[in-house]
């Protein structure tokens, strides 16, 4: 990818994307509050009566996992397919930040095509029920399996390698090929979920914003704590290097096997200080890495700390990380 050809757009061209996506946006979100149950090219009626029946109305006992903004269900259909829903919170006029998280996760997802993001199906957004459909991710989060002795083992350095690949391209995607930007604001190892082969699809869009090109883009503090950029808490301004920094610490976490903590305050001074940093923190549930892949564990901790820097001007962008890792 040319970074600088993506950036060097025709103001023109730049213009008229942004008019034809305020329309989609418009006409998506007018679909959220017509109550409209959209699916892709399936019966939605038919499609939303298994989802009931198999959940036994979203009984407790059929949760796989519980989060802050919805509970997830895992869902087979009659057709053999398996996919996962998340219900939130129903959406009530008192109740705005959760019906402003749905919208944003819609928003963010309807038009997104990329190997590396989880697929999204479809919504039912009503006073009953709202919920979200994606495709089924067998492993799990990253988070889970990370913390997990025997997935961890599982979870092998060129695995890991690729995982951080994956994450790294599915950003590049939102910041530089979406019009406008998408920023994620929530990017945590409990929001990459693995599939079988242990390929890397980001999810949790519910905090996610759309760069308006014409907006200052103020907004509340969002985010996990111990991936939150540190600027955000001071100027509240949302650019795609929120995005770069918590990469940074989640490059940390799969070469660490748990979240870095203090060590992202940690910056080594030398080529050898990383090289020792690396052989003292590395996770010790997989196999020994090899020789060359030790090389590419200094290389991306490198990487990790370029992403970490306090100012974010000084952040590379997610393009140019890809072009780094692909290197």
């Amino acid at each position: 990818m040319d970074c600088n050809a993506t950036e060097g757009h025709d103001a023109d061209q730049h213009s008229s994307r942004t008019r034809r996506k305020d329309a989609d946006e418009e006409r998506e979100s007018t679909k959220i509050d017509e109550n409209l149950f959209a699916i892709s090219s399936v019966d939605g009626r038919l499609l939303y009566a298994e989802i009931i029946s198999a959940t036994k109305n979203f009984n407790s006992q059929c949760c796989i996992s519980k989060g802050e903004y919805g509970n997830a269900y895992r869902v087979e259909l009659s057709s053999g397919d398996i996919v996962a829903v998340k219900k939130v919170l129903p959406l009530h006029a008192d109740e705005v930040s959760t019906a402003k998280e749905f919208q944003n996760e819609v928003m963010a997802l309807i038009d997104i095509q990329h190997g590396n993001i989880v697929k999204f199906y479809g919504f039912c957004c009503s006073a009953e029920q709202s919920f979200l459909v994606y495709k089924y991710l067998e492993k799990g989060s990253l988070a889970t399996n990370l913390s997990n002795d025997e997935t961890a083992k599982e979870l092998d350095w060129d695995k890991r390698l690729n995982i951080i690949n994956g994450v790294a391209y599915a950003l590049s995607y939102l910041h530089h090929d979406c019009s406008p930007p998408i920023v994620h604001r929530d990017l945590t190892s409990n929001n990459v979920l693995l599939d079988l082969e242990f390929e890397a699809h980001i999810s949790g869009f519910g905090m996610a914003k759309l760069l308006n090109p014409d907006s200052s883009n103020w907004t509340n503090l969002a985010g996990t704590y111990g991936y939150v950029a540190p600027e955000l808490a001071y100027t509240m301004k949302v650019t795609e290097k929120c995005d770069v920094y918590s990469f940074g610490v989640l490059i940390l976490e799969v070469i660490v096997g748990a979240h870095p903590g203090d060590l992202i305050a940690t910056l080594p001074s030398s080529s050898l200080e990383m090289r020792l940093l690396v052989k003292d923190v590395l996770d010790q549930k997989p196999l020994p890495p090899s020789a060359y892949i030790q090389d590419k564990l200094v290389s991306l901790m490198k990487i990790a700390f370029i992403c970490l820097a306090d100012n974010p001007h000084s952040r590379p962008t997610m393009c140019a990380v890809s072009q780094l890792l692909a290197s």
